[in-house]
């Protein structure tokens, strides 16, 4: 009892109706099929369920759900993709992305600006084998270099967290692509609502859906967006094998997250500019870091890409990691918490906290300075941010 909409519909439209399955009682919401496993007519529709299941036959929440499977079916005609595969955090999203591709002697070239727990990921891959070179992400003469003939995956955050450097990605995938190589993009600060990647050249693309899919602060979840071939193929036998699925609560939370994340993004888009623009030249800080801002060095590629700055903020206090903590001390309406996305803005010291485990080189080469905060702009009204975070600067 399912009718997909049109596929030339407005995103905003598809991310209402697109992917729903109702069942013979023809409920308006989604509903949530809570339940671990499913029930088979006779062992020999068993046998051929385990052998090739259909596109509305299920065998075990772990392998798959109705609930996520419109969850995946609705982000993956958001993205552009064929096909998508729901997890169980952002973390689970990329390490089931890379993890699942790669094997031992294979080659990954990633940009060096990547979320602590990427890094991560990355560090694991090496330690099975797989060899990973880091690049600075906006240098496309490193990338050309370290792209060779067989390197495997490409992988890079579109927007960087959380220096907010904006990669080519047109360019970085048709290097890659020129190589044989997956070009996989960690699209989270570009959200759904902004990205272009695939239309640039990813193959691959991940969010964590914690983040502004579900954007009210209360679940974990991830998905991988690809091909039908990689996600069923290689994504799949992965997840469902290691337990990286997500369950179907959490799939009906962001199920509701996008009925809403455009409007949402948008306005938080809006007051992330008018914030940032209040924000220069104040005496209490040293830069202001904001791709819609003219003076970021990649403005007119964000504009490009994305045709938006996004929601994302960073700031350098003048005064070091002392000044940036009595500042974060100070605030009133913005909370101090390491999540992003969410209906709350919040702000975060990514020095002792997300990047904490990074070397003091690292963190200089990144421009993770002691000063330096990320600020998620939430919903709340522009100028109350404003006038809070100038008090919490001027003290």
């Amino acid at each position: 009892m399912s009718k997909t909409p049109r596929k030339d519909l407005h995103p905003r439209t598809q991310a209402v109706h697109h992917g729903i399955r109702r069942s013979q009682y023809g409920e308006m919401a989604e509903a949530i099929f809570l339940t671990q496993g499913f029930v088979y007519d006779s062992a020999e529709q068993a046998e051929a369920r385990f052998q090739a299941s259909g596109p509305d036959e299920f065998i075990y929440a772990r392998y798959g759900n109705p609930t996520s499977r419109m969850f995946e079916d609705r982000i993956a005609a958001l993205e552009g993709t064929e096909d998508a595969f729901a997890t169980a955090s952002g973390m689970a999203a990329v390490n089931g992305a890379m993890f699942s591709m790669c094997a031992p002697g294979d080659h990954v070239v990633a940009a060096r600006a990547l979320f602590g727990s990427c890094l991560y990921v990355l560090d694991l891959l090496a330690r099975f084998g797989v060899e990973v070179s880091y690049v600075d992400g906006t240098d496309l003469d490193q990338w050309r270099d370290a792209i060779r003939p067989g390197t495997r995956a490409v992988f890079f955050e579109t927007i960087s967290n959380p220096g907010l450097e904006v990669i080519d990605m047109k360019a970085v995938a048709d290097l890659a692509h020129a190589a044989g190589a997956v070009v996989v993009a960690d699209n989270v600060f570009a959200t759904p609502v902004f990205s272009r990647a695939v239309e640039l050249g990813a193959d691959v693309v991940v969010y964590s859906a914690t983040k502004h899919i579900d954007g009210g602060g209360r679940a974990l979840a991830g998905v991988i967006c690809g091909s039908r071939d990689y996600i069923r193929n290689t994504v799949e036998p992965y997840l469902k094998h290691t337990g990286g699925a997500i369950s179907p609560f959490h799939s009906w939370i962001m199920l509701n997250g996008l009925a809403t994340m455009d409007l949402r993004v948008r306005a938080q888009a809006d007051s992330a500019a008018a914030i940032a623009t209040a924000l220069q030249g104040h005496a209490g800080l040293t830069r202001v870091i904001y791709p819609g801002l003219p003076d970021h060095p990649q403005h007119d590629l964000a504009m490009a890409q994305m045709g938006s700055g996004g929601t994302m903020i960073a700031v350098e206090v003048a005064g070091g990691r002392d000044a940036a903590f009595a500042a974060l001390n100070r605030l009133r309406i913005i909370r101090i918490s390491n999540n992003l996305g969410d209906a709350k803005s919040i702000a975060t010291h990514p020095a002792t906290t997300t990047h904490q485990r990074l070397s003091d080189d690292a963190k200089a080469h990144l421009g993770i300075t002691p000063g330096l905060l990320r600020i998620s702009v939430g919903l709340e009204h522009a100028q109350d941010l404003i006038e809070d975070l100038r008090q919490a600067l001027e003290g």
